[in-house]
């Protein structure tokens, strides 16, 4: 990658750019998981990177629901469900705000990859379950979640990284909207705060 122009994002990569060869699943994780701009546009391209990043994500609820209880069967599955909807809802919000809303370039399919992977430090989470190291673990994992979040939307929506943090705000406060409505739907509890 070149010198970015002036005014140009130095994290954004130039439309029709390539990126490295096709890196193994794990290279891809650490990849994601180390914010590489190149591992984002790989996973964006490879359409057959979808199952790896819904991959991504159901191995990161394991590792949430091991580190929040001493899981069983039904807390893992749960996390699993719970994690991929909102995996797919959060793709779709942020397709609907960047590409729609704001003229970003990427498909929904192109958001769940680079999303999905996005997710990867989630791994990490497991280590909540030790004892006196689960607020800092859920705290750091969560930051460096969001941070990875808003690389995936920068590079999949080849957006400048003012532009990705608009689209994540917007779709924040569309998501915990939308969770909310569910739970007064559905007669559920409110999330909490």
């Amino acid at each position: 990658m070149g010198a970015p122009t002036p005014g140009q994002d130095p994290g954004r990569r130039p439309s029709g750019t390539t990126t490295a060869g096709r890196r193994s699943f794990s290279a891809r994780l650490i990849g994601a998981a180390r914010l590489d701009i190149d591992t984002y546009e790989e996973v964006e391209a490879d359409t057959r990177a979808t199952p790896q990043a819904a991959l991504v994500v159901c191995l990161s609820a394991v590792s949430l629901a091991i580190g929040q209880t001493n899981p069983g069967l039904v807390p893992v599955a749960a996390a699993v469900l719970r994690e991929m909807i909102g995996w797919l809802v959060w793709s779709g919000i942020t397709y609907l705000i960047g590409a729609r809303m704001l003229k970003g370039t990427a498909t929904w399919g192109e958001l769940q990859r680079t999303i999905g992977f996005a997710m990867g430090p989630g791994f990490l989470y497991a280590l909540a379950a030790i004892p006196h190291l689960a607020e800092p673990v859920t705290y750091l994992v969560g930051t460096w979640k969001l941070v990875a979040s808003i690389v995936a939307i920068r590079q999949a929506l080849d957006f400048g990284t003012d532009r990705a943090l608009v689209t994540a705000v917007l779709g924040f406060i569309a998501y915990v909207s939308l969770a909310y409505l569910e739970a007064l739907v559905l007669g559920l509890p409110l999330p909490a705060g």
